[in-house]
């Protein structure tokens, strides 16, 4: 098990999140983004505004969740 934030996944807040997979931490960090884009939060609004431009250049797209996977492995397990 691992943990990391949403603003470390590129989020805009300290929410905590603990998958085994990175596949799993990006399902959840996905998930709180959805509730918070329906919420209105205004600092989530503003990278998810950015991460819809990042998904327009698919080659970025790929490096940055790289960099992430990348950040998740290199994690100690809780």
């Amino acid at each position: 098990m691992k943990t990391m934030t949403c603003r470390q996944l590129g989020g805009a807040c300290d929410k905590v999140f603990k998958a085994e997979t990175f596949d799993e931490m990006a399902e959840l960090s996905r998930a709180h983004g959805m509730k918070m884009f329906q919420e209105g939060d205004a600092a989530h609004m503003v990278v998810i505004q950015e991460m819809i431009e990042l998904m327009n250049h698919p080659e970025e797209m790929k490096k940055w969740l790289e960099v992430k996977r990348a950040e998740f492995d290199a994690l100690a397990d809780d």
